[in-house]
C-alpha cells in the first residue's frame, strides 16, 4: 500500500516540475490514499474513486467534482504502473458552476435611483453627486464596476467627449450621454 503514497510524491513532484501548484491536490490525494489504505484496496476503482469524492455529504456538488478531478489526474498517472487501474472518465459527477443572472433595470428604476443617489447625505457634499456620476456612468456604458472605478482622467477625451476607455474595452457614446455626470 505504501507504493500509492510514493506514487502521489512522485506525481506531485512531476507536475510541479511542469508548473502546476497542486497544494490542495496534494492533501486531497493523500487523503485518498488513506481511503485505499483503510480499504485494503490494492488497485484505484471507479467506485472507490467515487466513494471517496462523495464522503462528505454536507459538500457541495463542485467540491465533490474538484476531489474527483485530483483523482483522475492521478489514476492516469498510476495506470502506467498498475493496468488495472481505473480511470473515472469526465462528467461522471458533472458540475457547472451556477452563474449568477444579471437583472437589467428598467429606464424607471434607473431614473430612480439616479434620484436616490442625489439624496445622499451630506446634501452639500459631493457623495451624492459622485454615485449619481457612477451610476449614470455604469447605466450608460455598459462598463463593470471594476471598470469604471479604475478610469483614468486620461481614458476620456474631454474635447471629444464620446469615447471611454478602460483597459481593451473602448466604446464610442453621444456627447449627450457622456454629460450625465455634469452639472444636475
Amino acid at each position: 500500500m505504501n507504493t500509492f503514497r510514493k506514487g502521489v510524491e512522485d506525481y506531485i513532484q512531476m507536475r510541479c516540475s511542469l508548473g502546476y501548484k497542486l497544494q490542495y491536490a496534494k492533501i486531497g490525494l493523500l487523503d485518498f490514499v488513506a481511503f485505499l489504505e483503510e480499504r485494503g484496496a490494492p488497485h484505484i476503482t471507479i467506485p472507490l474513486a467515487l466513494q471517496w469524492a462523495q464522503h462528505d455529504p454536507e459538500a457541495r456538488p463542485a467540491e465533490w467534482a474538484r476531489r474527483l478531478s485530483f483523482v483522475r489526474g492521478f489514476a492516469r498517472y498510476w495506470s502506467a504502473h498498475d493496468s488495472k487501474t481505473e480511470i473515472p472518465p469526465w462528467g461522471l459527477l458533472p458540475h457547472r458552476p451556477g452563474r449568477a443572472r444579471p437583472y437589467l433595470y428598467s429606464d424607471d428604476e434607473v431614473q430612480r435611483l439616479l434620484q436616490a443617489a442625489q439624496q445622499l447625505p451630506p446634501a452639500d457634499g459631493l457623495r451624492g453627486r459622485t454615485y449619481h456620476c457612477l451610476l449614470g456612468l455604469l447605466s450608460v456604458t455598459g462598463l463593470r464596476i471594476s471598470e469604471a472605478l479604475n478610469l483614468q482622467s486620461e481614458d476620456v477625451d474631454l474635447a471629444e467627449v464620446q469615447q471611454v476607455s478602460s483597459g481593451a474595452h473602448s466604446s464610442l457614446y453621444p456627447e449627450s450621454t457622456l454629460r450625465l455626470c455634469g452639472p444636475s
